[in-house]
C-alpha cells in the first residue's frame, strides 16, 4: 500500500518535496522560508511577515497595469506535485483605494511550470464572500488553468461550472484545501467536510509541477501553515 506522509511549509521552513526511489515514500528537506530564498517570483514581491498573530509571507501584486490576471505567482522552487493535499490558511484583500473590480484575488496554484506561465489553480475573491449582489456572491470561488483558460473563457464557454459560493470575509485567515488526484480537483474552505468547487476534467491533464502561491491584481495576499501530502 502507498504511504503518505504530510509536510508542513510553514514560515520557519519550506520543505523540498520528492519520492523515495524504491518505496514510495515522500521524503522532505527543510528549506527557511523566512528568507524568501526559495521563491521564484513572477510580477509579484514576497517578504516575512507577522499578520494578525500568525507568520506569514505577505504576497502584493507587480507589474504593468496591463498585466494578464494569470501573469503573478511565486513558485516555490523544489516542489514537485502531481496528485495529493495542500492546505493552506490564506488572507486576501485588495491595496488601499483600489476601484471595485478588484476583490483581492488570493489562491493556490499547483502542477506549475517553473516559470509560472502554465499551472491550474483555485483562487478566492473575498470581497465577493459577503457582496449584497448575489451575482458577486456566486463569483466567490474560482478555478483557472493558465494560459488557455483564464476566468473570463471559462465563464463565457462554461457559466457557472468553474465558480462558487463561499461565505468569506477579506483580510481574515480563511483555511483552504485542494485535493487533486488524477484531473479530478476539489477546493475546499474552512475545513468543511463537503467541497466548494468540484473540478472533474483539469484543463492540462495530469502533468507534474510545482506548487506556487497565486494573487490577482492589486490584491495584498498572506499565506501561512502551508501543509501538502502526496499520494
Amino acid at each position: 500500500m502507498l504511504k503518505r506522509r504530510s509536510f508542513v511549509l510553514g514560515s520557519i521552513a519550506t520543505p523540498v518535496l520528492a519520492r523515495h526511489a524504491n518505496k514510495n515514500i515522500e521524503e522532505t528537506h527543510p528549506i527557511a522560508l523566512e528568507t524568501i530564498s526559495q521563491l521564484q517570483l513572477h510580477n509579484v514581491r514576497a517578504e516575512p511577515v507577522t499578520y494578525r498573530g500568525r507568520k506569514a509571507v505577505r504576497v502584493t501584486a507587480t507589474g504593468p497595469a496591463d498585466l494578464s490576471d494569470a501573469a503573478r505567482v511565486a513558485v516555490i522552487g523544489g516542489t514537485r506535485f502531481q496528485d495529493g493535499i495542500i492546505e493552506v490558511e490564506i488572507a486576501g484583500d485588495t491595496e488601499p483605494d483600489s476601484p471595485a473590480e478588484f476583490r483581492g484575488f488570493t489562491g493556490i496554484a499547483f502542477r506549475a511550470s517553473a516559470d509560472g506561465l502554465r499551472y491550474e489553480c483555485f483562487y478566492l475573491r473575498p470581497k465577493n464572500g459577503r457582496s449584497e449582489d448575489q451575482l458577486q456572491r456566486n463569483h466567490s470561488a474560482q478555478y483557472i488553468s493558465v494560459p488557455e483558460f483564464p476566468w473570463q473563457r471559462l465563464r463565457q464557454k462554461f457559466p457557472c461550472k468553474y465558480e462558487s459560493y463561499v461565505d468569506l470575509v477579506p483580510g481574515e485567515w480563511t483555511s483552504v484545501k485542494v485535493v487533486v488526484k488524477g484531473n479530478y480537483a476539489r477546493l475546499y474552505v474552512h475545513q468543511a467536510g463537503q467541497p466548494t468547487l468540484i473540478v472533474k476534467g483539469l484543463k492540462h491533464g495530469t502533468a507534474m509541477g510545482a506548487i506556487a502561491l497565486w494573487v490577482g491584481p492589486r490584491t495584498i495576499a498572506h499565506f501561512g501553515n502551508l501543509r501538502v501530502t502526496q499520494v
